[in-house]
């Protein structure tokens, strides 16, 4: 048995509970959770604006200690730390193999409709995995293809922010814009994906950072993980002032938040030439889109999921900017907490204040 947040109904928050999880088939890992952060994206979840299949455990970003193998997997084993990523990949699809594995869709990596359930609870209910995942718990049960190994002196904690958060912004700079140094780059919001696309701007050699937050100290966080200068997204001559510093527009915009008007900035800060990308989760009816006169200029518009990552290959590199010092983790994590409070943590994320959250599994 295993305690977990489980969601049972749209807009009510999470529930403590216990789950129990089947044995590993055999392609799938046991791991005991030591940490996962709280992501926007099970927000959208937790709140009802994206439907899934009830009850869930979410969770997604997380780290933890391989506890059992499958007779097949062969690429980690017990005692390895590992972090766990939602971008499953088949390695067999069209995608995987053209080298987009995080568009692929991991229908080889559930459980099929005719076995049995990887979690249940109270002798045999059905509990959904949530992105392949279910990390708010204390243990989980996973593809093998689902996670990677990684350095053991790497602190846990700091390892499970990379599993999305990191991986989505730094990816999004790394393989989506691959910049070339002196470019200019706008983020457009400063929570744990867009602090970690700031980041990777800097490591990546950008000429001008510009961090653009309606809060004050976010953009103050935005300064100390790389950003050159900043402004107040809500301005509304935001794009105005960021073309003006820029003279003429940057060469990529990346969109963290998910709402359509930090979309409509990126998109208007573009320069000739210049392509924005979104990264967050946008409610379902939105459009975000090119004029005339943007097509006629050569820009782009696109999107990046999880940052177009290749994660058992970036990673293990992730870990290692972090361990050389490249790569600041700590300051995007805002807190620790327990399982108890992760109601709380949802409520802080909601308000918008802080960085990352953490949950801390003894």
């Amino acid at each position: 048995m295993a305690k977990a947040a489980i969601l049972e109904q749209p807009g009510n928050g999470l529930v403590i509970g216990e789950v129990e999880l089947a044995d590993p088939a055999p392609h799938e890992v046991l791991i005991d959770t030591k940490a996962c952060g709280l992501c926007h994206s099970d927000l959208h979840f937790i709140d009802g604006a994206y439907p899934h299949a009830l009850p869930a455990v979410p969770g997604h970003e997380a780290a933890g200690v391989v506890r059992a193998v499958g007779s097949e997997v062969r690429s980690v084993a017990v005692g390895d730390h590992v972090v766990s990523c939602l971008s499953a990949f088949c390695g067999q699809c069209e995608f995987c193999v053209t080298g987009r594995m995080a568009l692929c869709l991991g229908a080889n990596t559930r459980r099929g409709k005719g076995d049995a359930a990887r979690i249940t609870r109270n002798g045999g209910e059905l509990v959904n995995q949530m992105l392949n995942l279910s990390a708010f718990s204390e243990q989980m049960l996973i593809h093998e293809n689902a996670c990677v190994s990684i350095d053991k002196d790497m602190p846990l904690d700091r390892a499970a922010v990379i599993g999305c958060a990191v991986t989505t912004g730094a990816g999004t700079i790394f393989n989506a814009a691959n910049i070339t140094p002196g470019e200019t780059v706008v983020v457009v919001g400063c929570g744990g994906v867009g602090l970690a696309a700031i980041n990777a701007a800097k490591i990546a050699g950008a000429g001008m950072v510009i961090a653009a937050d309606p809060l004050e100290e976010k953009r103050a966080l935005a300064k100390v993980l790389g950003a050159t200068h900043t402004i107040d997204a809500l301005a509304e001559d935001a794009a105005k002032q960021i073309i003006k510093m820029t003279g003429g527009g940057v060469h990529y915009a990346i969109e963290a938040v998910g709402r359509q008007a930090s979309a409509d900035l990126a998109v208007a800060s573009l320069r000739r030439g210049g392509t924005a990308i979104i990264l967050g989760m946008m409610p379902l009816d939105c459009k975000v889109g090119l004029g005339a006169m943007d097509l006629l200029s050569g820009k782009k518009l696109q999107g990046a999921i999880m940052g177009e990552n290749q994660f058992p290959v970036d990673l293990p590199r992730l870990v290692d900017f972090y361990m050389r010092g490249l790569l600041d983790l700590d300051t995007i994590i805002a807190e620790r907490i327990g399982l108890e409070e992760i109601n709380a943590g949802f409520d802080k994320m909601r308000e918008g204040h802080s960085a990352r959250s953490v949950v801390v599994f003894e």
